[in-house]
């Protein structure tokens, strides 16, 4: 398989200026560069600039995807906008990490599978992921807590020390675990979230609150009225120094009094969560093979009712005297054995397929296939 490497950077606050374009061309000649956007793909060689610097510099948003099973999500927020010590307790060694800069923090979120899944449409996939930004800048810390648990399985792939299991502490818990938005359901896919994981983790998640209906020019106007006349300046002179990240959210959540979605403190250790999930899972897998058995089962009452008229199918399959015919024949038979087997007449079949043998030793091609199924 040929290397495969895709690399998407956004501008969302402030478009790029032609100055800054002309210095991203210097990085790549191939890459599509716009305003907004910088995006390539390398199937030889890679990119010769750092994305760190690159984010950190010219970029809000950044995927990173290849086909060797690396998922890399950055994201650059106003430092006011999401504080790093409120980021902290969600950092887990390289697979999520958090820096500031003189104006900026940074997310690095990264998943790792060598022998998992690769985003074959990956230009699709930071449209998907990026409403995760404005959520975490309004205060919704549910992708952080996503980016914890998918850390926290592949740590544990890593590392077999219990001891660290047991002192390693779960982060503050967000409400709402249980109902992930669908840029945080993105985002638990795009991370590799084990779905049993989050299942038990999201036991100690408050419900979130309920969103509220879409605000209306009716109910805003009497309520911005109402605003202070110095409150009101410095929203205008915030909107006027350029777009701001969660601005409007957070002017809708002061006019309605309502607040960001709340966390709990985290209670847990990663041993508990990592063993119940590994519980759940088992007793989930234990729950369909049961469920399985008893379809099969059913399946198998349902076919020895049915004996005769297969037998019929069997004989008339076989008198095509062809290839794919006999293929079929066998197929019945090994379903009427299991049959016949389940209801307790084992020795009804036997007799039944000794004779039809019998009736059909001069044919090579259909007693070879009865021997290859073990139907003797």
């Amino acid at each position: 398989m040929s290397e495969y490497q895709y690399y998407e950077f956004q501008a969302l606050d402030r478009p790029l200026s032609r100055e800054e374009q002309e210095q991203l061309r210097a990085i790549s000649t191939r890459a599509r560069i716009t305003a907004t956007s910088f995006t390539n793909t390398y199937n030889w060689g890679d990119l010769s600039g750092s994305p760190r610097r690159m984010v950190e510099s010219y970029f809000d948003a950044h995927l990173y995807v290849t086909n060797w099973g690396t998922h890399r999500l950055m994201l650059r927020l106003p430092k006011e906008a999401l504080t790093l010590p409120t980021v902290k307790p969600y950092c887990l060694d390289h697979h999520v990490d958090a820096w500031t800069t003189r104006t900026h923090l940074l997310l690095d979120l990264t998943s790792e599978d060598e022998g998992g899944d690769w985003v074959e449409d990956a230009d699709d996939s930071l449209a998907a992921l990026i409403g995760v930004r404005d959520e975490l800048a309004t205060g919704d810390l549910r992708p952080l807590y996503l980016a914890w648990l998918s850390a926290l399985t592949a740590w544990e792939l890593e590392d077999d020390e219990e001891e660290e299991y047991q002192t390693c502490p779960e982060p503050p818990v967000p409400a709402g675990l249980g109902e992930l938005t669908a840029p945080q359901r993105a985002l638990a896919d795009f991370l590799r979230v084990d779905d049993d994981l989050l299942t038990v983790a999201a036991q100690a998640s408050p419900t979130a609150p309920k969103e509220p209906a879409k605000p209306t020019k009716k109910e805003l106007a009497p309520l911005i009225a109402a605003l202070p006349q110095k409150e009101k300046d410095a929203l205008l002179l915030r909107l006027a120094l350029g777009p701001e990240t969660g601005l409007r959210t957070e002017l809708l959540h002061r006019l309605r009094g309502t607040a960001a979605p709340t966390t709990v403190p985290g209670r847990r250790s990663a041993a508990h969560l990592l063993d119940a999930a590994h519980t759940r899972r088992s007793e989930r897998r234990q729950r369909a093979e049961r469920e399985r058995d008893a379809a099969r089962n059913q399946h198998l009452t349902a076919l020895a009712g049915e004996a005769e008229h297969i037998w019929q199918q069997v004989e008339a399959h076989i008198a095509t005297k062809k290839t794919n015919a006999y293929d079929q024949a066998v197929t019945l038979l090994v379903e009427l054995r299991d049959a016949y087997v389940h209801t307790g007449r084992s020795t009804d079949f036997r007799q039944r397929l000794t004779n039809l043998r019998e009736d059909y030793q001069r044919r090579p091609s259909l007693i070879h296939r009865l021997d290859h199924h073990g139907l003797r």
